[in-house]
């Protein structure tokens, strides 16, 4: 696994070189000036592009009512399947901008670093830098640069980024004290300054928390009603039932949860497209920290589950084209996410730690025969 993993490193920085050479053409493109990042914690690809998972769907161990998912989310088609599980992404997201990660087409994407759990991911996802040092889930403060601080100095940025998330350790992993970014995580109070966040205030701390974190709907709807109120530039949503509901082996809540973080996300889209700060001005890009492994080790993930570093990837706005599910044989790691995220404002992410090229390159790529092969 090791020889694998800095051979994959190897190749993206490589890349990096061409990508310099590139870079006066590149940044000529156009670019989104408003920027949403929305995760889903441990999001397998297989339910991404292929829908609900039969075996495990009429599975009594991991679902508790087969016939009630089979009338919400089967299909005998797996591209039915995956419109009823995630219709925003298919009917929005794949018409508007471009899906990677279909592994049965040979279109890959994988983390670079060698734990495939949550903290190590999310560090790849912002810095761009698998950091093997990076290797526990404790809440230590990231030493690494994180691409929303890099942005939050940029002019015009200042004080307009701002990150919800669900679980406790984000304000580490983007640490919140040397990023400056605004962090409002789990149960973290919201400013009172009006009377939506005052009821959300009162609403999280009287809710149940099955999960014993604050659930991924009072997250969005902090997200929501702060970028009403205050318009920030950049905004990144981090769920986390899925990932949670997987590791407790309930199928049919990880699958609920799913497509309720796709109607979260497809809520939002709407209500950008109709403010007139966002409208016409905003990128979407989507996205997972792991994956997961399949048949009963679908709970899991880990350096030692097979499959768990396969992730995937949507993304749509000013200056991505209309490509819809990239179908090429293809090599994408998600330490190039930091960089795309960037660049897809316009921006060169630099830090003092080794960052991996943007994929915008391959997204604007529209002909299959000059994309990035194997």
């Amino acid at each position: 696994m090791k020889l694998c993993f800095m051979k994959s490193i190897s190749t993206v920085f490589i890349v990096a070189g061409i990508f310099l050479l590139m870079s006066n053409t590149l940044f000529a493109q156009e670019h989104a000036e408003r920027l949403v990042v929305v995760t889903l914690d441990g999001m397998r690809w297989q339910e991404v592009f292929t829908g609900v998972d039969r075996d495990l769907m009429e599975n009594h161990a991991y679902t508790r009512d087969a016939d009630a998912m089979k009338r919400l989310y089967w299909d005998a088609s797996a591209e039915r399947r995956r419109e009823q599980l995630f219709p925003f992404i298919w009917h929005v997201v794949a018409k508007q901008g471009q899906l990677l990660g279909n592994r049965l087409l040979g279109n890959d994407m994988n983390v670079s670093n060698p734990y495939h759990f949550s903290y190590p991911g999310y560090n790849e996802i912002f810095t761009g830098y698998p950091d093997t040092s990076v290797n526990s889930n404790d809440k230590i403060p990231n030493p690494n640069t994180n691409v929303l601080g890099f942005i939050q100095q940029q002019s015009g940025f200042q004080g307009r980024v701002a990150a919800f998330t669900s679980w406790d350790v984000f304000p580490y992993i983007l640490n919140k004290w040397q990023s400056g970014i605004y962090v409002n995580a789990d149960q973290d109070s919201l400013p009172e300054t009006t009377p939506e966040f005052r009821l959300l205030n009162r609403l999280q701390y009287l809710t149940a928390k099955p999960l014993d974190l604050r659930p991924d709907i009072f997250t969005y709807a902090a997200a929501k009603v702060y970028m009403k109120t205050y318009h920030p530039r950049v905004v990144y949503i981090a769920f986390d039932e899925t990932d949670d509901y997987a590791h407790a082996g309930m199928y049919d809540q990880y699958i609920k949860s799913a497509h309720a973080a796709d109607a979260m996300i497809g809520d939002l889209w709407k209500y950008l497209q109709q403010d007139t700060f966002y409208a016409g001005k905003t990128a979407l890009l989507i996205t997972c920290d792991h994956g997961r492994g399949t048949g009963d080790a679908w709970r899991d993930h880990g350096a030692d589950v097979q499959g768990s570093s396969a992730i995937w990837m949507a993304v749509m706005g000013p200056g991505i084209p209309a490509v819809g599910e990239r179908k090429e044989h293809a090599q994408y790691e998600q330490a190039q996410i930091a960089a795309t995220l960037a660049e897809i404002l316009g921006y060169h992410f630099t830090a003092a730690h080794p960052i991996a090229p943007s994929l915008l390159p391959q997204l604007l790529q529209t002909d299959p025969q000059h994309a990035q092969s194997d």
